[in-house]
């Protein structure tokens, strides 16, 4: 049995998405920006894929704009809004991922900006009282949040921050890559200035994302050179890229109830069947408890044990691909920046298992079964 659990890094691409991304492959080839017909059936095209994610959110098509991922949405909704709107302040939490981290670390350490941290505990909860202390001491504050932790799985009540934001009269971007086609988002009644999302996260095509763009804040594009996605991001278009997302996101929001349902309970049976089949094992962050985390990730600690330096080595021997943390580090020998700001025993083993609609109960129990007997070797 080969078990594929890194779906917080990819998933695998839907069959009903290739089916519509297809014809824009091989038949619809026109450029978007001609004005010929070849180029404008490409461009209703992409038009339509817009007013999809539109309706989907419950926004405006104007306020959607199509990028290459989550890291280029999230660098653009903090960079240009800093720089166009003057801003000299910014809260987020030392557990963001690294697309939204490390850009405020480099304005920061370019002078553009000061940074604030959100304390949390070593769960990684995020204190919102002190976050509410900060905004309230400096006025016209950018404030950037996860709405869902992509190590440890933690949901942030980010419609609670969206209320802060507001109150304060503070600009909230919220990086919604691991919640966006999981989760429904009514930008109606979230309270986010910007929020993202990336199609290989919800069974569309890798390249290509979106960002939404509260239509009130004007700000100026990340990449120049066209007038492409409405004067805010330059280049041709990815197509059928486009197209494959909004598929994708449709298909989401279609059988999301189902889905949930599905990995919850996958989730829940790996908890389990660990907790069976080994004494000492628990949960990093909030990952074990169903309604304060993401249903698709469970971050395990394993006991301290001479196999943990080769934990991932010895599961993919085991035809097992799992994340020892976020995937977009891998290859690093850094680890990871979220479990070292948990104050996360370092002799103990991570592994994050991220689960899809189209994992089974079978591979869980394949799971279990082999990470338990991988543990029992040394321990004999």
């Amino acid at each position: 049995m080969r078990v594929y659990l890194d779906n917080a890094a990819t998933t695998p691409l839907d069959k009903e998405v290739f089916d519509a991304m297809a014809p824009f492959m091989l038949e619809h080839f026109g450029n978007p920006s001609s004005i010929h017909s070849h180029g404008r059936e490409v461009r209703a095209a992409i038009e339509n894929a817009r007013k999809t994610v539109a309706h989907l959110l419950n926004t405006s098509p104007a306020e959607v704009f199509f990028t290459s991922g989550g890291t280029e949405a999230d660098n653009s909704a903090i960079v240009c809004t800093i720089r166009s709107l003057n801003i000299k302040h910014a809260i987020s939490s030392q557990l963001e991922h690294h697309a939204v981290l490390h850009t405020l670390e480099s304005l920061a350490k370019s002078d553009e900006l000061e940074l604030s941290f959100i304390r949390h505990d070593d769960r990684g909860v995020l204190d919102l009282e002190h976050l509410e202390e900060m905004l309230a001491s400096q006025p016209q504050t950018f404030v950037s949040v996860m709405h869902a932790n992509n190590e440890l799985g933690n949901l942030n009540d980010i419609e609670a921050i969206g209320a802060l934001c507001k109150k304060y009269n503070a600009i909230f971007h919220s990086d919604t890559v691991q919640t966006m086609g999981h989760y429904k988002h009514d930008l109606q009644t979230l309270g986010a200035n910007f929020i993202v999302g990336s199609a290989h996260k919800f069974h569309g095509p890798k390249g290509v994302g979106f960002l939404y763009t509260d239509a009130s804040l004007k700000v100026q594009p990340l990449i120049h050179g066209g007038a492409q996605e409405r004067n805010m991001r330059g280049g041709t278009e990815n197509v059928y890229g486009i197209i494959g997302l909004a598929k994708a996101l449709e298909i989401a929001y279609r059988d999301m109830a189902e889905h949930q349902q599905h990995i919850q309970m996958l989730k829940d049976r790996l908890i389990f069947k660990l907790r069976e089949q080994l004494e000492d094992v628990s949960f990093n962050g909030m990952s074990e408890f169903g309604d304060k985390s993401l249903y698709t990730v469970l971050n395990v600690s394993l006991p301290p044990s001479e196999i943990n330096e080769m934990l991932l080595f010895s599961l993919d021997i085991n035809k097992i691909s799992a994340s020892g943390g976020s995937a977009c580090s891998s290859g690093a020998n850094a680890g990871s920046h979220v479990l070292r700001a948990i104050n996360a025993d370092p002799d103990r083993g991570s592994v994050r298992f991220s689960f899809s609609k189209y994992n089974t109960a079978e591979e869980v129990d394949y799971v279990a079964e082999k990470v338990a007997q991988l543990y029992k070797k040394v321990t004999v």
